[in-house]
């Protein structure tokens, strides 16, 4: 039987400029991920902002739906109030006939 020899797996060594493109391309993929970490928790933070915003706008329709749901009787009530001036002046003008009157 022949005996066969085990070579070892040939190693092969980086240049010191390929180690350092390498250190570099590593570098740059950590900056790039904190980036883009830092980009998304921007962008939540806005969208987040946003939603209460639009929430607040919401609201503010709202209240002023409520605050407009009874200006139909805006007309009833000018016809009230008109009424109400036309009795009084009719009251005014008795009661200054009824003064002279009694006056004199």
């Amino acid at each position: 039987m022949g005996t066969t020899s085990m070579t070892p797996a040939s190693v092969q060594a980086l240049t010191s400029t390929q180690e350092n493109l390498w250190w570099g391309a590593i570098i740059g993929g950590f900056v790039v991920v904190l980036a883009v970490a830092a980009l998304l928790t921007i962008l939540v933070l806005l969208v987040r902002r946003i939603d209460q915003r639009v929430l607040r706008v919401r609201d503010t329709l709202q209240a002023a739906v409520d605050n407009t749901a009874d200006a139909a009787l805006i007309g009833v009530t000018a016809n009230g109030v008109d009424a109400v001036l036309a009795e009084g002046l009719e009251h005014h003008l008795f009661l200054g006939r009824v003064l002279a009157k009694v006056r004199m």
